[in-house]
């Protein structure tokens, strides 16, 4: 039997839920296939009050499920092209969550070829928050979708990460005094990690 974990682990800080999802198992049931990933990077948002957030600017009918229960799937479009998953923390009522960022694929990688025909090797496969979401069939569809029960989309426990990286997080230059808060966590030397710090640094001196 899986070991989904309870709505208590999503009833918490968001900043803890990111750094403790590293590791987990990240499972899809797609056609009676089973499709799971090891979480290896995730972003927390942290509330209204965090402006790289979608609910610093209040409740609206994309950002709605945030505002529920923990231990929901949030999904949203972006750039009219990728979906992305977030994972609904804190108490009900109170705004926030983690993006999963990036996954290291485990079962059903050959479905996840077929679903991810741009991807070149099996590394690019799930390397992204975009990317994994079109490997493991995920779309707005799933959005509100409860991840502690063991259908459609769920976590699975698995044996804790300690060697963790934070940094900054990827694309929020837009929000002010929060674009630098080391808020993204990622496994170090995980190669399906999106963006390591030390690329990320190389960029900006390009820039």
């Amino acid at each position: 039997m899986s070991d989904v974990l309870p709505r208590s682990f999503y009833d918490r800080d968001a900043i803890d839920v990111a750094r403790d999802l590293l590791g987990k198992t990240l499972a899809r049931e797609l056609d009676g296939v089973r499709l799971s990933a090891k979480i290896v990077e995730t972003e927390a948002y942290v509330g209204p009050h965090d402006l790289a957030c979608h609910a610093s600017k209040g409740m609206t009918a994309r950002n709605q499920v945030m505002f529920g229960e923990p231990g929901h799937a949030y999904v949203y479009f972006i750039y009219g092209m990728y979906y992305c998953l977030n994972l609904v923390t804190g108490r009900s009522g109170y705004p926030a969550a983690v993006l999963i960022r990036a996954c290291e694929p485990l079962e059903g990688i050959e479905t996840m070829r077929l679903l991810r025909k741009k991807a070149k090797k099996d590394l690019d496969l799930t390397s992204g928050p975009g990317k994994l979401c079109i490997a493991m069939g995920i779309d707005r569809t799933l959005n509100g979708a409860d991840v502690c029960d063991s259908k459609g989309i769920f976590v699975e426990n698995a044996p804790p990460v300690n060697d963790i990286v934070s940094c900054k997080r990827i694309g929020v230059d837009y929000a002010g005094e929060y674009k630098d808060k080391p808020w993204r966590f990622y496994i170090k030397d995980n190669p399906y990690v999106s963006l390591t710090e030390e690329k990320a640094a190389k960029k900006v001196k390009k820039a």
